[in-house]
């Protein structure tokens, strides 16, 4: 399986990697786009710091190189779950901001919605590259599985030192009944 999940991860990071770069060189051409949800997300920023940059083209640009890097990371194997993880919540904006098919009309409509659907497919590869453990435990099994194992252990000690309590009673009245 772990040659299927390096090319599918290549290929999943791929995508992001080219249209990364392609923003970060040009961020103009997505712009426009984005002012759909920059515009509501930077008063945000500035409320929250003002020294965060609240423009749309700067933001592009950082979602942009965030894209570049969570896509690179996936694609070569390297911390493939928290990547695939950011690059799902990056796509959330960028497929609203950028296909809002429901607002239009047409053979224009029909290709934005395309456009959302193929992100929604996008979407729902890097939420099982973020949920894949590559057949491995996830952390939710070994931890509920390590605090079983650690009740096992800690009944078998009650149970040993019970054990142990009792012989040295036996081994004390056993004394305590010869002749001194």
């Amino acid at each position: 399986m772990k040659p299927v999940r390096t090319t599918a991860r290549a290929m999943l990071g791929a995508i992001f990697v080219v249209s990364g770069v392609r923003i970060v060189l040009n961020p103009d051409s997505k712009v426009e786009a984005a002012k759909r949800v920059t515009d509501r997300v930077g008063p945000m920023l500035e409320r929250v710091d003002p020294r965060l940059p609240s423009d749309a083209r700067t933001l592009v640009r950082l979602k942009a190189g965030t894209d570049l890097i969570a896509g690179l990371l996936l694609a070569t194997g390297r911390f493939t779950r928290p990547a695939a993880a950011v690059l799902a919540a990056n796509l959330v904006p960028t497929t609203v901001a950028g296909h809002p098919f429901w607002t239009m009309s047409g053979p224009e409509r029909a290709q934005h919605e395309g456009h959302f659907l193929k992100n929604l497919g996008l979407l729902g590869g890097l939420l099982l590259a973020a949920a894949d453990t590559q057949g491995k435990p996830g952390i939710g099994y070994r931890t509920s599985h390590a605090v079983e194992r650690s009740q096992r252990s800690m009944r078998r000690a009650v149970r040993t030192a019970r054990r142990e309590a009792k012989i040295a009673r036996r081994s004390a009245a056993a004394a305590r009944r010869l002749p001194g």
